[in-house]
C-alpha cells in the first residue's frame, strides 16, 4: 500500500506540522522514541549500543513528511538526554535531525513509487548520513571515541535498519493501519 498523503510541496508538508492529530501523535513518538534509546537499550561497550530509538524518528519522517520528522528526532534527542542525564551533543542532535528530515524528504520524492523501495532507500539514506557519519563525527569529536570502535556502528546500523524496515513495511501493508494513517494526514 502506498502512502496518500496529501502533503507533495514543502508548503504542504509544513500545514501537517500544525495538524493537531499529527502532533499529538509525534508526541507519542518522541516519547516511544527517547524511551526505546535511552531506556531499552542495549550497552556495547561506552560507545554502541543497541536500540531502536530511530524507529520512531523515521516513522515520523515517512509518515509526515520531513518537518515532523526533523522535529521529533530534536525533540526526542534533546528530552532523551535531559531526562537520562546525558550531556547534550550538538552534533548527535543535528544527526537524529537529519534521520528524520532525510527520511522524510526520501519518501516524500518517491511516494507515488514502489512502497518497498521508498521504505528501504529512506532508511538506508538515513542511517547512512545521520547515523553512520553525522552521529559517528559527534562521538568522535566530543568523546574521542576511536575509529576502531565507531566502525562497529555500520553493522550495528545495518541491522538496526533491517529490523525498522520490516516493522514500518508491516505497519504499512496492514489495511487498518494504512487507513487511519490517511484520514490523519488528511483531515485539518
Amino acid at each position: 500500500m502506498i502512502i496518500s498523503r496529501t502533503s507533495n510541496t514543502p508548503a504542504e508538508n509544513l500545514k501537517l506540522f500544525g495538524n493537531t492529530r499529527v502532533m499529538i501523535i509525534s508526541a507519542l513518538f518522541v516519547a516511544m522514541s527517547f524511551t526505546l534509546g535511552k531506556f531499552l537499550q542495549i550497552p556495547i561497550g561506552d560507545s554502541i549500543r543497541i536500540s531502536l530509538e530511530n524507529l520512531t524518528i523515521l516513522m515520523a519522517g515517512i509518515f509526515f513528511g520531513p518537518f515532523v520528522g526533523g522535529a521529533v528526532a530534536v525533540t526526542a534527542d534533546l528530552v532523551g538526554c535531559l531526562l537520562k542525564g546525558y550531556a547534550i551533543n550538538p552534533i548527535i542532535t543535528i544527526g537524529a535531525a537529519s534521520i528524520g528530515i532525510l527520511s522524510g524528504m526520501i519518501s516524500t520524492h518517491l511516494r507515488n513509487k514502489n512502497m518497498t523501495l521508498n521504505i528501504a532507500l529512506s532508511i538506508a539514506v538515513s542511517h547512512i548520513i545521520g547515523s553512520m557519519i553525522i552521529k559517528s563525527v559527534g562521538l568522535y569529536i566530543y568523546f574521542g571515541t576511536p575509529i576502531q570502535v565507531l566502525a562497529w556502528r555500520i553493522p550495528t546500523y545495518i541491522i538496526t535498519g533491517a529490523v525498522e524496515f520490516l516493522i514500518i513495511t508491516l505497519l504499512l501493508k496492514n489495511r487498518g493501519f494504512s487507513a487511519q494513517l490517511n484520514k490523519i494526514c488528511t483531515k485539518r
